[in-house]
């Protein structure tokens, strides 16, 4: 199975540091936020990952490179100037993933989710982790229902960033900015969009004092990661 990690965001949010790094090489615990992600993907036994580029991306590409320091074969989508928002982003990134369900993770995401276990029921085009509402997202985004199928009435829990999807779901798309949100609605009214509960770690890594807050839990220990522990301190 192929991944993307989507790394192609200007960070308005966590300005000023974002002017000059993109925030997907932010770092927390001592690492990038990406290295996160490229370490548990490679523990998962991904070997192959697309990441999207746009706002600063060639800090990405020098730093990560062809992805052998992590084991990846590392490809780039380079949207250039201006990202193409999160579904514009994957479906210009298509080419590069093939023609099966890929792995999809949000790179300003930190989370301890096991990668390896996630796994879509057949009907599925989109199937979604899922986690409790963060105090900055209280309303959430979708219900899970006990047979793993979304719905859209409350109560709600907070898509993570982290999905399988198959590229069906993007039949119909024109290249161009657009988000994926529709297209996951689009999904739930065929009652083909799934998803699951993680009780684990998540944070949306949003703003510097969230930035600020995951780094100091990583490095006092109250949090750790299953592929790339933290450097204390």
């Amino acid at each position: 199975m192929r991944a993307m990690i989507l790394a192609a965001g200007r960070g308005e949010r966590m300005r000023p540091l974002t002017d000059r790094r993109p925030k997907p090489l932010l770092q927390v615990g001592g690492h990038a936020l990406i290295e996160y992600h490229l370490h548990a993907l490679a523990q998962a036994g991904v070997r192959e990952v697309v990441i999207n580029l746009a706002w600063l991306g060639e800090h990405i590409r020098r730093e990560l490179g062809a992805g052998e320091r992590h084991g990846l074969a590392i490809r780039y989508s380079d949207e250039g100037a201006a990202a193409l928002g999160t579904g514009g982003g994957l479906h210009r990134a298509l080419p590069l993933l093939g023609p099966g369900p890929f792995l999809v993770v949000n790179g300003d995401v930190w989370t301890d989710y096991p990668l390896a276990s996630l796994r879509a029921p057949p009907e599925s085009l989109a199937h979604l982790v899922l986690a409790d509402n963060p105090d900055h997202h209280a309303e959430g985004d979708f219900g899970l229902e006990t047979s793993g199928r979304l719905r859209a009435e409350p109560p709600c829990l907070t898509y993570t960033g982290v999905a399988l999807l198959d590229p069906a779901l993007f039949a119909g798309c024109a290249p161009g900015e657009f988000a994926l949100r529709p297209l996951l609605d689009r999904a739930l009214a065929a009652g083909r969009l799934s998803g699951e509960r993680h009780a684990g770690a998540w944070f949306d890594v949003g703003t510097p004092e969230r930035l600020a807050a995951l780094d100091a839990a990583l490095r006092a220990g109250r949090l750790r990661h299953p592929a790339l522990p933290p450097v204390l301190g």
